[in-house]
């Protein structure tokens, strides 16, 4: 029997359903399972009214997570795996998984210990994961694999469905467009992924380094989109040292700069979004060799390939 820690912080709920599709056959297979929810201090609504949406934007893309409630764990407490479940706000992890990996508890939690990165989220997740890995790298923590779950909706729909869906909270068809999040099949289909571990598990293979979920789908990555949003994340990155510069979250001060943010990110999703796409479409066949070459990179540790599908899912 092997010793599991996952630790989660979901919003809206479906990274919590995801999670407990990859937890269930672990447990099943008779591995000891912790799940550690994240508490923040001072919660994050949901739906998220529009201006604290905003105004979270500046502490998240630089990594100044406000504290959460303690842990339900004491810091010495030994695992063999450690699997971080996170949201991405801004291009960024969610601040309470930044709070999580800065705290002194998170870190001796992960010290030397092989972690699992695990997604769910819009589309765009390749910056936010970038920076998981420097964060796990920093606490000491080695990453193995990664698995990401996203919406199969159009890149341009989600722009309208996902913040619908954060901001009002409703997920449903919308003027032709599909629901928000994940697939419910997508969901299911996570629990390949706990039987892949919990027989990796029964081999030591956690201590070998080297992914466990290969051959699975575990990621796919739309190399056109990681380079929008690499730009993006390099706009979001002045833009909140500027806001701060205003005052601190939640201050009246900073207002007038989220409103002007907020308009120049309107306009961004509307112009440079589609004509980034549309470009990189009409250069798709200059661009061919180095767009593979960014897909494969980015797809690692766990990869795309599917040569294990037929053992681990059961729905085929």
């Amino acid at each position: 029997m092997k010793h599991v820690l996952v630790v989660n912080y979901s919003q809206t709920g479906q990274l919590s359903d995801i999670a407990a599709q990859l937890i269930g056959p672990l447990r099943d297979a008779g591995h000891q399972v912790h799940l550690e929810t994240l508490v923040p201090a001072k919660p994050y609504p949901f739906p998220w009214p529009i201006v604290d949406f905003v105004d979270a934007m500046p502490e998240c893309v630089q990594l100044d997570a406000p504290p959460l409630k303690p842990l339900t764990i004491p810091a010495e407490t030994d695992f063999d795996l450690v699997i971080l479940c996170y949201q991405v706000w801004f291009l960024s992890p969610a601040l309470p998984m930044t709070a999580f990996l800065h705290s002194e508890t998170g870190k001796h939690l992960i010290r030397d210990k092989p972690v699992v990165t695990l997604v769910s989220c819009r589309n765009m997740w390749l910056s936010a994961q970038e920076t998981m890995q420097k964060l796990i790298a920093q606490a000491g923590g080695k990453l193995c694999d990664h698995l990401a779950f996203t919406d199969r909706g159009h890149p341009l729909a989600t722009f309208i469905t996902t913040p619908r869906w954060v901001l009002t909270g409703k997920r449903d068809r919308f003027f032709g467009m599909p629901p928000a999040g994940v697939a419910p099949e997508e969901i299911r289909g996570a629990s390949r992924f706990g039987r892949a571990l919990a027989d990796a598990l029964d081999r030591d293979a956690e201590r070998s380094g080297q992914p466990m979920l290969a051959g699975l789908r575990a990621v796919t990555v739309n190399p056109r989109l990681a380079i929008s949003e690499r730009a993006g994340r390099r706009a979001f990155g002045i833009w909140s040292r500027l806001i701060r510069c205003f005052g601190k979250r939640g201050s009246w001060q900073r207002r007038p700069a989220l409103l002007v943010f907020s308009i120049y990110l309107i306009v961004m999703v509307l112009t440079v979004v589609p004509t980034s796409l549309l470009l990189q479409w009409l250069l798709s066949p200059l661009l061919k060799s180095r767009l593979e070459g960014l897909r494969a990179q980015l797809e690692l540790p766990s990869g795309s390939q599917e040569f294990n599908l037929e053992k681990y899912d059961q729905s085929r």
